[in-house]
């Protein structure tokens, strides 16, 4: 009877032995992160006539890398005696074929898009709106080269302080800019050093309202 009871213990004390080590090694091997719950998203801010090619493929070349969304937010500014949500024709006019002009070259790096219009009383105002109500990883922002449209040292030092998250501040070495036709809508490259513009038209589309 001793002799019986002598292997009962030793049998269960190797049972358990079995179990802790079994319960040991998949704790060692269980993931220790959780997937990020998601896509990526890219913030792309930009204004009229200030679309750097350089910093829209920089942007493009990340979001591809990443298989992040690129979100371009066009920057619009609404003055002091006008409300906030009022119409703005003329800047929507320019804000949708630019944001088209960027879904084509999205295109050719296979890279999503999500388009925005933000409104402000002015630049800074407009980026706050922006990084206050918009989900993003990164924030890819063109400075200004040599005095050229874009955003201003101010703009970018403000944004520097206030935004969370990882921000990609890039100045083009040569000021070439994304610009379009607003006749036919078409999107084509003007560098700095070209003084023929074509004249604005106004935009014949019935979506007028910003967001």
């Amino acid at each position: 009877m001793t002799v019986v009871l002598i292997v009962l213990v030793v049998v269960l004390a190797a049972g358990l032995a079995v179990l802790a080590a079994t319960h040991l090694t998949y704790r060692v091997r269980r993931p220790s992160k959780v997937p990020a719950t998601g896509p990526r998203r890219i913030l792309f801010p930009f204004v009229a006539n200030a679309l750097s090619q350089p910093a829209l493929d920089a942007a493009l070349r990340l979001a591809s890398a990443e298989e992040a969304t690129l979100v371009p937010v066009f920057l619009a500014r609404v003055s002091l005696d006008l409300p906030l949500d009022a119409p703005l024709p003329r800047q929507c006019g320019l804000a949708i074929p630019m944001q088209e002009a960027i879904e084509q070259r999205a295109a050719k790096f296979g890279v999503p898009v999500d388009a925005r219009i933000e409104r402000g009383r002015n630049r800074r105002h407009a980026l706050r709106q922006t990084i206050a109500t918009e989900r993003f990883d990164r924030i890819v922002l063109a400075a200004a080269s040599r005095g050229g449209p874009g955003f201003d040292a101010d703009d970018v030092a403000w944004l520097l302080e206030n935004a969370p998250g990882e921000i990609v501040v890039l100045r083009p070495a040569v000021d070439e800019q994304i610009s379009v036709n607003l006749r036919r809508w078409t999107p084509f490259t003007r560098s700095r050093s070209s003084r023929r513009e074509s004249p604005p038209a106004r935009s014949t589309r019935s979506s007028a309202a910003a967001r």
